[in-house]
């Protein structure tokens, strides 16, 4: 695991607008480009519509490396009991979609 296996509990006082900017930027902010678009992608067609509950689960997943979480996604590896959670069914129906040019 990296140095994000384990998820940081939200700063005391942090609004909930506040830790979802705070999310989608490690979402974006990965290590590697491919889950860069993939996970950052689910960050912003979800994020805004989870509560705190949903939040707690996304950051949960997103505090294991890029390789875990892109094998658990494309159903190359099942996913760890403690992380298997509608979030988690979420992300892995998520697909990225290229942004059209227009």
């Amino acid at each position: 695991m990296d140095r994000f296996s384990e998820p940081a509990s939200p700063p005391k006082g942090e609004t909930i607008d506040v830790r979802r900017r705070r999310l989608r930027f490690r979402a974006w902010h990965r290590g590697t480009r491919e889950a860069d678009l993939l996970i950052g992608s689910f960050a912003d067609r979800h994020l805004d519509g989870f509560d705190a509950n949903q939040l707690d689960q996304f950051e949960a997943i997103i505090a294991h490396g890029d390789p875990d979480l892109y094998n658990w996604m494309s159903g190359g590896e099942p996913v760890p009991e403690e992380l298997d959670t509608p979030v988690m069914a979420l992300m892995k129906a998520h697909t990225y979609d290229t942004p059209r040019g227009g």
